[in-house]
C-alpha cells in the first residue's frame, strides 16, 4: 500500500501551477455557460441597432409582365360582329418605391430605446453569469487548495504513523514492547493510508471539475497557489450603499422598469396620427392587340404621396392595453422594492457568515499552535517512554484535526469574503 501511495505522489512533481488570474482568464476565453451568455448579448447588440428600430426608410423593386394570345368576337353598337383570332397582348413594368414612416406618435422612438434597454439588460445577464462562474471557479480552485493541504498534511501523519509502526516493532524485537502496540501501530497506520489515498482521489476528482468549469480538457494535471490574501478593508455600511448602486440583479430590475415604462408610452401612441410618405419610380409598357383602338401604350416617370392616419377610436383596445401597461409598471416596481429588500438581507446574512468565518479562522489558528505544542511534547514524552502508544497516537489525532480544521476555516473564511463582494457588486475588486 505504501507503494502504491509514492506512484499516487511521484506525478506531482511535474506539476504545472495555476495561477488564480490564470484560471480566471482560461475562464473567460473557454467557459461555455460564458461563450453563450456572450452569444445572447451579441444577438441583444444587433437587435438594438438602427437598422432593427424602423427609422430609416424602406426601399423595394417589383417588375412584371404578361402576354396572352386570344380569339373571338366583338360586337359593335351598330350591331356588326367581327370575328378576330392570334389577338396578341403584352404587358411590361418596373417600379422602384420608398417608403418612409415620418411620425408614428413615438411609438418607434419608445420601441428603440426598449431595444437599447434590452441589450443593456443582456449585458448585465452576461455579467451575472460571469460573476458565477467566478464564484464557482474559485469555490473549486480553494477546495482544491485545502485538499492540497490536507494531503499535505495526511502524509505527514501517515509517514509519522510509520515511525510509530517501526517503533512498535524494534521495541517488540528488543523485549520492550508487546504484540499489542505492534497491532494498534499497525491498525493506525493502515486507516492514515486509507484516508491519505481517499483525500488523494478527491484532489483528483476536484481538478477534473475546476478544468470542466474552465473549459479546458478535464485530464490536465495541475497544482494551485495555496496562499491567501484577506480584505480587512470591508466596511458593511459601504458594501450597503454599493450593494443597492451596483448589484447586478438590482440593476436589471430597474432596466425592466425603463422598458415598462417605455411600453406605457409605446401604448399611447397608437392614438396619435401618423404621417407616412411614399415615393416611387415606375415604367409601364402595354401592346393591346388588334381589338384595341390603341395598338401600344407606355409611361414611365415618378410618383410621390403622403398618408395621415389618426385612430380616432379603436374600441376601446388602446385604453385597456394602456391600463395593463399601467399595472405591469406597478408590479416592476414592488419587485424592484422586493429585491431591495432580499439584497440587504441577503448581505447582511453573507456579511454576518463571513465575520463568524473570520473569527473561527483565528480560533483555529490558535487551536493549531496548542496541538502542535501537545504533539511536540508527546513525542519527546513517547520517546522515553513516559505515555503509552494510544496517548501518543491522540495527540498526533488532535494536531491533525487541528490542521484539517484551520484549513477548512481559511477557504471557508475566503469563500465567504467571495460572497459579500458579489452582493455588493464589488466582485471585480476582489483579491483571489
Amino acid at each position: 500500500m505504501f507503494s502504491l501511495m509514492l506512484l499516487s505522489i511521484s506525478p506531482i512533481v511535474a506539476q504545472e501551477l495555476l495561477q488564480k488570474k490564470e484560471a480566471v482568464t482560461i475562464a473567460m476565453e473557454n467557459n461555455f455557460d460564458i461563450q453563450l451568455s456572450n452569444n445572447n448579448v451579441d444577438v441583444a447588440m444587433n437587435n438594438a441597432s438602427v437598422e432593427n428600430s424602423r427609422y430609416l426608410p424602406s426601399l423595394s423593386g417589383t417588375a412584371g409582365g404578361s402576354y396572352s394570345n386570344t380569339e373571338g368576337s366583338v360586337t359593335q353598337k351598330s350591331g356588326e360582329e367581327n370575328e378576330f383570332e392570334n389577338n396578341e397582348t403584352q404587358s411590361l413594368n418596373a417600379s422602384i418605391g420608398l417608403n418612409y414612416t415620418i411620425f408614428d406618435g413615438f411609438g418607434r422612438s419608445n420601441t428603440y430605446k426598449k431595444l437599447k434597454e434590452n441589450y443593456r439588460i443582456s449585458e448585465l445577464q452576461a455579467r451575472q453569469m460571469v460573476e458565477t462562474t467566478i464564484l464557482n471557479i474559485f469555490t473549486s480552485y480553494y477546495e482544491i487548495a485545502r485538499l492540497t493541504q490536507d494531503v499535505t498534511n495526511q502524509k505527514q501523519t501517515l509517514n509519522i504513523s510509520r515511525i510509530r509502526l517501526q517503533r512498535a516493532q524494534y521495541n517488540f524485537d528488543y523485549g520492550q514492547g508487546s504484540q499489542l502496540d505492534i497491532l494498534n501501530a499497525e491498525v493506525d497506520y493502515n486507516n492514515d493510508s486509507i484516508t491519505y489515498l481517499t483525500n488523494t482521489q478527491l484532489l483528483a476528482n476536484e481538478k477534473r471539475n475546476l478544468n470542466l468549469l474552465l473549459g479546458r480538457d478535464v485530464s490536465i494535471d495541475f497544482s494551485v497557489d495555496t496562499t491567501l490574501t484577506y480584505n480587512d478593508q470591508l466596511l458593511y455600511e459601504t458594501l450597503l450603499v454599493h450593494s443597492k448602486e451596483n448589484n447586478v440583479t438590482i440593476l436589471q430590475q430597474e432596466s425592466a422598469m425603463k422598458n415598462a415604462n417605455y411600453d406605457i408610452k409605446s401604448v399611447g401612441s397608437n392614438a396619435i396620427p401618423k404621417l407616412n410618405l411614399n415615393a416611387n419610380y415606375g415604367w409601364n409598357e402595354n401592346y393591346l392587340g388588334a381589338t384595341s383602338f390603341i395598338n401600344k401604350s407606355s409611361s414611365v416617370g415618378p410618383s410621390v404621396g403622403a398618408t395621415l392616419s389618426w385612430n380616432i377610436y379603436d374600441g376601446g383596445s388602446t385604453r385597456i392595453q394602456k391600463q395593463n401597461a399601467q399595472i405591469a409598471l406597478d408590479n416592476q416596481s414592488i419587485n424592484l422594492e422586493k429585491q431591495k429588500l432580499n439584497i440587504e438581507r441577503n448581505l447582511s446574512n453573507a456579511w454576518t457568515a463571513y465575520q463568524t468565518a473570520l473569527f473561527v479562522k483565528d480560533a483555529q489558528e490558535k487551536n493549531l499552535q496548542t496541538a502542535q505544542t501537545n504533539f511536540d511534547r508527546s513525542v519527546d514524552q513517547y520517546k522515553l517512554g513516559q505515555i503509552s502508544s494510544i496517548e501518543f497516537r491522540q495527540a498526533q489525532l488532535n494536531l491533525l484535526n487541528a490542521q484539517l480544521a484551520l484549513n477548512q476555516a481559511k477557504y471557508s473564511a475566503k469563500n465567504a469574503e467571495l460572497a459579500v463582494l458579489q452582493i455588493s457588486g464589488d466582485l471585480n475588486q476582489a483579491q483571489f
